[in-house]
């Protein structure tokens, strides 16, 4: 991203010139969404996983047992695993959850299996984990496979509230907290799932955008989030944060966690207000480490480095790692621990 690119300096210097960048930004975004509609459902992408959006080190374990059965698939037992633990193998929760799956050890005591077939059942192996978290999500299925209503939705309902709850409710129980944790899991799968179709265009991606362009030229600031005692300075992911915050979503603070804020458009779907992401690690979004608003022509409004400032930026570079097309409910849906 070197100061070579000439269309940048003209953008970045003096009034007139950010005056005729957001211009510029504004045509993007209508011609993009004149023609939105006609490209939603026209063309199919690849079935299985986002890209990266599972962790190398896990993403064979994740595709293999999250075919276990019909009610689960990879990315809801991804989705499930990145709410559980945000894939961190060794975390331990307050009520003595552990491991990447969060099992309770009375729990693992009859449900957790040999995965990997060493002979050990490790609670702490994700090898193991991993396997275990789908083969009990399959003996919950069919705990509530006759039970009206989806199978997949009564199946996590039973993980977070028991199995006989389910049964006696004809569904999933009138519980706030089952019926937001099976929302929430069901959001993050559409993050962690490559699209099948075009994604609709996000309604507030021209709100973003237009926060975004209205910090063109502000210095950046290692950890900023706009505040007034930091001088109305941001990094990367905090001008991105801010952006979606002035629209009614609340991102959450780092860049690697944004990334499962919604679903993931190839490359040449990328419409405006769409988040890209950037990272040394093409195969891991836990890598990421930078993120941009993508405003159309190959571009984003970034906040770059220290010493730099908001600017354009090209995003098709070699760390180019992906976009997200944030939604309400992603945003929602993020866990606040990982």
């Amino acid at each position: 991203m070197g100061e070579s690119w000439t269309v940048r300096k003209v953008w970045v210097l003096g009034g007139a010139a950010v005056g005729l960048g957001m211009g510029f930004v504004m045509l993007l975004v209508v011609g993009v969404y004149v023609v939105a509609g006609n490209l939603v459902n026209n063309a199919a992408g690849s079935r299985g996983l986002a890209k990266g959006a599972v962790p190398a080190a896990y993403r064979q374990l994740v595709q293999q047992w999250g075919n276990l059965c019909p009610a689960l698939s990879p990315a809801l037992l991804a989705a499930q695993l990145y709410q559980e633990s945000g894939w961190n193998p060794t975390v331990v929760s307050p009520a003595d959850a552990r491991g990447i799956a969060q099992f309770i050890p009375s729990t693992w005591a009859t449900h957790g299996i040999d995965g990997n077939g060493d002979g050990r059942r490790d609670i702490w192996d994700p090898s193991d984990a991993i396997p275990s978290a789908a083969s009990y999500d399959c003996e919950l299925a069919k705990y509530v496979r006759d039970v009206p209503g989806d199978v997949s939705d009564n199946m996590l309902a039973a993980y977070n509230a028991g199995a006989y709850r389910v049964i006696s409710s004809g569904g999933v129980p009138a519980i706030a907290e089952t019926r937001n944790y099976v929302k929430r899991i069901r959001s993050l799968e559409e993050s962690f799932a490559a699209p099948v179709t075009r994604l609709d265009p996000s309604r507030q991606a021209a709100g973003a955008i237009a926060f975004a362009q209205s910090k063109l030229g502000t210095p950046y600031l290692w950890g900023g989030t706009g505040t007034a005692g930091q001088g109305g300075r941001f990094d990367c992911s905090g001008l991105t944060q801010a952006a979606y915050e002035k629209v009614g979503i609340t991102l959450p603070r780092v860049a690697n966690d944004q990334y499962n804020a919604g679903p993931h458009p190839a490359r040449g779907e990328l419409m405006p207000g769409d988040l890209v992401f950037f990272s040394d690690d093409l195969t891991d979004s836990r890598a990421i480490r930078h993120v941009g608003v993508y405003v159309g022509g190959g571009y984003m409004i970034d906040a770059p480095r220290t010493g730099a400032v908001i600017r354009f930026d090209p995003v098709d570079t070699p760390d180019y790692f992906g976009a997200t097309r944030v939604t309400e409910d992603g945003a929602k849906a993020l866990p606040t621990n990982v």
